[in-house]
């Protein structure tokens, strides 16, 4: 396998001073869909002293805002491009550069392949992997439970705040949708995926990684929170 290198050395050594200063590095892995955000904002909320790098979040807020790396990744998307590892490596590290005095790194959608994690390891090293594991059935569940009032954004979940009529928004009347992705079908395909390409990782950090089963947020995150006790903040 060839692993995608650091894309400069400026970066490199942003990065790697930036970290000698921190005091761990957490990656959190697991299923789409199976609940790393809501686990991310858990941790963020019961220890201040992480930085949470979500690369999907950053990456909306560069094009949003339309700064030199958000236009860039702006064109490649446009086009259906994928975005190269560089770009995303460059996001982190800047954000780390703005972020001001050191914090514990978490982590959150990089690395999700092999050469992303290869990319990663020459900027710093991962300290610990909290790897959620939560059964394929529980998460097609809850996707395709949602169901959206298309006018106003408004999800419902059938399980835990359905609309008053059936298939009708509370609000406005209108009938209620489903998004594409999150229909049983798109789901299932979502998860190949990241058996294919991502849950090596679990391999690829050994010893690095602590795997916490559970159908649900609360239970999980009672693991989560022992752990980074434990280990010390």
């Amino acid at each position: 396998i060839m692993f995608n290198r650091l894309p400069t050395l400026a970066a490199a050594r942003s990065i790697a001073s930036s970290h000698q200063q921190r005091n761990a590095t957490y990656l959190i892995l697991g299923k789409p869909g199976g609940g790393k955000g809501t686990i991310s904002k858990k941790i963020l909320k019961t220890f201040p002293s992480f930085l949470h790098l979500s690369t999907g979040d950053l990456l909306r807020s560069e094009v949003t805002s339309n700064s030199p790396l958000g236009l860039k990744a702006k064109s490649i998307m446009s086009e259906g491009g994928l975005l190269p590892d560089s770009i995303i490596l460059d996001l982190v590290s800047s954000t780390i550069e703005r972020s001001g005095e050191p914090k514990n790194l978490l982590l959150d959608g990089f690395p999700r392949t092999l050469p992303q994690a290869s990319s990663l390891d020459e900027m710093l090293e991962v300290d610990h992997v909290i790897s959620l594991d939560v059964p394929d059935e529980t998460i097609v569940e809850r996707t395709s439970d949602r169901w959206l009032s298309p006018s106003i954004n408004r999800v419902y979940s059938y399980s835990y705040d359905p609309p008053k009529v059936e298939g009708k928004c509370d609000e406005t009347g209108e009938d209620l949708i489903q998004r594409e992705d999150d229909k049983p079908e798109s789901v299932m395909k979502r998860l190949r995926t990241y058996r294919e390409e991502t849950e090596v990782l679990n391999e690829y950090y050994g010893g690095r990684v602590r795997v916490f089963e559970g159908e649900t947020s609360d239970v999980i995150f009672e693991g989560v929170e022992e752990f980074i006790k434990e280990i010390g903040e």
